[in-house]
């Protein structure tokens, strides 16, 4: 066959036997592909000019509808291949046309535009039902519809589905927002008597969700320009965010808002951050620690290892940092400073996290060599369990609140709840995200657990032991 496209950007099978079928719209558009059901068409069509972005067949046949950059909609006959109309005359929409899908009954058509708008189209009328306007920013584009039974939805570009209300166009029924990048941390609080989770992701969102119902929605104003590293809520029942952006803030969890007063701009780049009773927060950076006092820089040190993570022990008087060398050095808090302990903790290799139990007992620390270890803090911090069971690398850990069982997440995708008296007694997760590794972890209460992972996604999951 001589002819070849190199792409399709648009295909749907019609699939009445002995009809002609459009298999596909070159990206140029000025050719389709049919079937008269023994050989393959190819048919030159010019009437768009710009890309064929959907082709669509009516649900009864009769019809197929296809939309192009060129804010185009055309009519076709569904067995002549013959133009019937171009809907909107001269242009359906202002922008190019993403997405179309025909009503159930043949009769209408549903359009998605880049020029923020969607649009219920009588087909046989050749009119306007409803403009749906979604909003002013770049990303309210639409790039999908769909018409299904009595629902109608469309996506935007910022990945929210909305469910659209012919009654009321100016207000969409339901809007499912989450992340449309990958996760990179949570937090979870109670919040006016219901748990709330917070996750943080690569675009620098951070998403609050309802951990009994799903429902989510993300702060107001402007936040982060970048990644979100890590999370931790406060005594004062703020969250307190790190970012690659070389910022920590401060977000009020009651009025979810973000405050321009509630930023930290620092000199170097966060990895990681902890909070502790008392106003504190401690800033693990790229080769620097930095102590907050009251959302105010205090002080700082230039270690002579490079740190990665950061714990402060619920009492608020010592603070463990682990290095990519493999070792967790404690300092204490001495009012606006922090001291060296002189104490190291021997991890079986590089640390990737570590945190305290509830209790302040134990410190668990995980690392790049696949074993997680725990340390008694009334004993000196001398090692009491290790803990061994993932086949990669340890990525992420968090305590439950019985003080007894903690879990770990890998890039094995598997998540472990382990149980401090007994290393052999252990819940195994396996595959718990399935397109990527864990990246963090978060407790609601003694048995359920939360998960995300660079997959975009967060779960809850029922522990029972």
């Amino acid at each position: 066959m001589p002819y070849e496209i190199k792409k399709v950007f648009a295909s749907l099978p019609q699939v009445e036997r002995g009809v002609s079928k459009i298999l596909g719209g070159d990206p140029k558009g000025n050719n389709f592909i049919y079937t008269n059901g023994k050989c393959v068409i190819i048919r030159n069509i010019d009437d768009h000019g710009r890309f064929v972005n959907c082709v669509r067949f009516s649900p009864d046949g009769n019809r197929f509808a296809t939309a192009s950059a060129d804010g185009q909609i055309y009519i076709y006959d569904g067995k002549t291949g013959e133009k019937v109309c171009a809907l909107g005359g001269s242009k359906a929409h202002d922008g190019g046309i993403y997405a179309i899908s025909w009503s159930p009954d043949s009769t209408h058509l549903l359009s998605a535009s880049g020029d923020k708008t969607s649009k219920i189209w009588d087909v046989n009328a050749n009119s306007i039902v409803n403009t749906f306007t979604m909003g002013s920013n770049v990303l309210d584009q639409q790039l999908g519809c769909l018409w299904q039974k009595d629902y109608l939805l469309s996506i935007s570009l910022s990945g929210y589905i909305n469910y659209l209300d012919k009654n009321n166009p100016s207000k969409p029924l339901r809007v499912i927002k989450g992340h449309s990048k990958s996760i990179q941390c949570l937090a979870v609080h109670k919040n006016g008597g219901k748990s709330y989770i917070y996750s943080g992701s690569h675009d620098g969102h951070i998403n609050y969700w309802d951990s009994e119902t799903g429902e989510n929605d993300s702060f107001a104003g402007k936040g982060h320009t970048n990644q979100v590293s890590r999370m931790a809520v406060d005594e004062a029942g703020q969250l307190v965010s790190c970012s690659m952006d070389d910022t920590v803030r401060y977000t009020n969890l009651t009025l979810r808002d973000y405050s321009g007063q509630g930023v930290v701009k620092l000199d170097v780049q966060p990895k990681c951050v902890a909070v502790g009773p008392g106003g504190y927060t401690v800033v693990v950076c790229i080769g620097q620690i930095i102590l907050l006092k009251d959302q105010k820089k205090c002080f700082s040190i230039n270690p002579d290892y490079e740190p990665e993570v950061v714990a402060v022990h619920p009492g608020g008087e010592t603070v463990a940092v682990g290095g990519t060398d493999g070792k967790v050095r404690l300092y204490s808090i001495l009012g606006s400073a922090l001291k060296s302990e002189d104490q190291l903790l021997e991890a079986k290799g590089p640390v990737t996290d570590l945190a305290y139990s509830h209790d302040g007992a134990f410190l668990a620390v995980c690392d790049a060599s696949k074993v997680v270890m725990v340390f008694s803090v009334a004993d000196g911090y001398s090692e009491k369990e290790v803990f061994y069971g993932h086949h990669a690398k340890i990525v992420c850990l968090a305590w439950s609140p019985d003080n007894e069982h903690f879990a770990s997440g890998g890039m094995d995708m598997m998540v472990y709840v382990w149980t401090l008296s007994d290393p052999e007694t252990r819940v195994k997760i396996q595959d718990a995200h399935r397109l990527h590794h864990v990246s963090s972890l978060a407790w609601l209460d003694e048995h359920t657990l939360v998960t995300t992972s660079h997959d975009a996604s967060v779960k809850e999951w029922t522990i029972t032991y």
